[in-house]
């Protein structure tokens, strides 16, 4: 029977392992950590967002300089295929009002344990605790509970992450193995990632609070939602889609009121003050809230008094900020092998039979359901094709 590994259990390993045991390869996946999908675990714990419901290339978009490389896997592989992937494992979705798609128990949890389920009834054997540390005499090489073991086989995964969440298991030490075998890496960078603010003291008492019904821009970058202010900064989804244009040196710009227009924003402000502050003049005319109030004074005081340049203000509050968090943190990272180190079948240009998948690859893409559609996708196309080189 041929023979593959897989290293690394998160979305894209796993992909990978079901394809190629599907296929009737016999499939062993490597873990460095005591258990397999943490950062899917992780992901879910606010509701796992598995997909995204629109149209193809409006999806596509998403990931930017990588779409024509994602493109047939994707096509392949994308939000329907997920859809009904889920759907065979007994797991009912529901789709957001944004498009979003959610399993109903909203946790990564059920879904990963029907997905352990199916892979063990098709015979996927796992080790646990063994981390890959290189090649050796043409074999692969683990640190393992037992000591160190090498194992070879027909075709070999790699699906070891990112540089994001170290104690996940991803922490991109792999590159420069990989980069001695000749093979291009990108440097990796944050992506969806919190922004840096060293507040003032005015701001420690709106730590903890939201931002909510605000739009952001950082160059080509734009997105609509809400922030977080915490004591690091700003976070949270509509952060993170800006992130990347914070990271090449763009503005940061928060419109504390894009539903209202500049004219419409600039009379309500002219109406008469009498004795109330500006803050409670703003408050009551234009219903910011105290965060968002809190935000304007911090970045743009003092104030001005022309109501038309206030107005201008608040629908374009510049962000003086440090730049992002620290890359650790970040929810994903680009960088990574290069495209022009893979074939299409993301093999590797220089050592045949072995593969990279998931975020191991240099792209990069916002939350919202494009980060897990794509690991998924790259996994079941190299998965695929491996079998078909093997089989």
């Amino acid at each position: 029977m041929n023979t593959a590994i897989i290293i690394g259990a998160g979305p894209a390993g796993l992909m990978a392992a079901e394809e190629l045991a599907k296929a009737g390869v016999s499939v062993t996946v490597c873990e460095a950590k005591p258990s397999v999908g943490r950062k899917f675990l992780m992901a879910g714990k606010s509701g796992l967002n598995i997909t995204k419901d629109e149209a193809p290339e409006q999806f596509l978009a998403a990931f930017t300089e990588a779409s024509p490389h994602l493109a047939p896997m994707i096509a392949a592989f994308g939000p329907n295929e997920i859809k009904l992937w889920a759907a065979e494992l007994g797991q009912e979705l529901f789709t957001g009002s944004t498009g979003r798609v959610f399993p109903k128990a909203m946790k990564a949890s059920p879904l990963l344990r029907a997905w352990l389920g199916r892979l063990d009834a098709l015979g996927v054997t796992f080790n646990t605790r063994w981390r890959w540390t290189g090649w050796s005499d043409g074999g692969l090489r683990f640190d393992t509970p037992e000591g160190v073991q090498t194992l070879g086989a027909d075709v070999t995964i790699f699906a070891l992450g990112g540089a994001s969440w170290k104690r996940l298991g991803s922490d991109g030490v792999w590159a420069e193995a990989f980069q001695a075998k000749n093979v291009p890496v990108t440097p990796f960078s944050a992506a969806n990632a919190g922004i840096k603010i060293d507040w003032s003291s005015f701001m420690e008492k709106h730590f903890g609070f939201a931002l909510k019904g605000i739009a952001l821009s950082s160059g080509p970058f734009t997105s609509r939602g809400e922030a977080v202010i915490s004591r690091q900064g700003i976070e949270g989804g509509g952060v993170y889609s800006v992130s990347r244009g914070v990271r090449d040196g763009h503005q940061l710009v928060v419109d504390l009121a894009p539903d209202q227009t500049l004219e419409n924003i600039g009379k309500k402000l002219s109406k008469p003050q009498g004795k109330a502050t500006l803050t409670n003049h703003m408050r009551k005319v234009l219903k910011l809230d105290p965060a968002k109030i809190a935000l304007l004074q911090e970045m743009a005081k003092p104030l001005p008094k022309d109501p038309k340049q206030l107005a201008k203000l608040i629908k374009a509050v510049p962000v003086q900020h440090s730049g992002l968090r620290p890359m650790d943190e970040a929810i994903s990272t680009a960088g990574g092998v290069a495209w022009s180190g893979v074939d299409e079948t993301l093999m590797l240009q220089s050592m045949p039979a072995t593969y990279v998948v998931g975020e191991m690859l240099d792209w990069e893409a916002p939350t919202g359901g494009y980060l897990i559609t794509a690991c998924l996708a790259t996994g079941a196309w190299a998965g695929r094709h491996a079998a078909a080189k093997i089989g």
